[in-house]
């Protein structure tokens, strides 16, 4: 398996506040096991520990994910997807039901993100492959908001009770501390542009 490369970045986060396994443990909400294994690179973390991580550090969702940052604007090129340069930016997160035991329990969500070189941003965009996943949809929340458009297929976002469907040309735009789960409808796939806000 592929050693994750968001891990390090949380381990150097961490010992710049020569913070303790545990004590991130306690401030994120997540296991000691679970944090030891992203540090080794062993696990991918799934969006929402990942933003509970960078909120008990003090660092943006994006201090993870960014490259050679800049100042001034970014500008970037979307390559289709599956594309040799598009497989080395994407950020593949784990499914919902990855595990220490299970850390290859893998998301059916494809992160392109598209503004990993500008620095100090609070919003966070990515095109998105939504592959096909029949699995179960466990809801998850986290502080921010989230903007999603459909670029193609169809897509089903689980907010609370109530489930959208959402077709291309539509977009939604939702507080992320409601539980919720995006997939694509039944039997197929998507393509979204989503931007994530997580405040700071």
């Amino acid at each position: 398996m592929e050693k994750n490369p968001v891990g390090e970045k949380i381990r150097i986060q961490r010992e710049r506040l020569n913070m303790t396994t545990e004590e991130l443990a306690q401030q994120s909400r997540c296991s000691r096991e679970l944090l030891e294994q992203l540090e080794a690179g062993a696990l991918v973390p799934s969006l929402t520990p990942l933003l509970n991580i960078a909120r008990a550090l003090g660092v943006r969702l994006g201090t993870f994910l960014d490259d050679d940052v800049k100042k001034g604007p970014v500008v970037c090129q979307i390559p289709s997807v599956g594309a040799e340069e598009a497989d080395k930016k994407v950020v593949r997160f784990s499914g919902s039901t990855a595990t220490t035991d299970r850390p290859s329990a893998a998301s059916a969500l494809d992160f392109f993100p598209l503004a990993s070189d500008k620095k100090d941003r609070h919003m966070e965009p990515f095109l998105i492959q939504v592959r096909e996943n029949a699995g179960e949809h466990p809801l998850s929340s986290h502080e921010g908001e989230e903007f999603l458009y459909v670029l193609s297929g169809t897509l089903e976002v689980q907010y609370g009770q109530e489930t959208y469907r959402l077709s291309e040309g539509e977009c939604i735009y939702y507080d992320s501390i409601v539980p919720h789960h995006v997939h694509a409808a039944a039997g197929s796939e998507a393509k979204i542009l989503a931007v994530v806000y997580a405040p700071f």
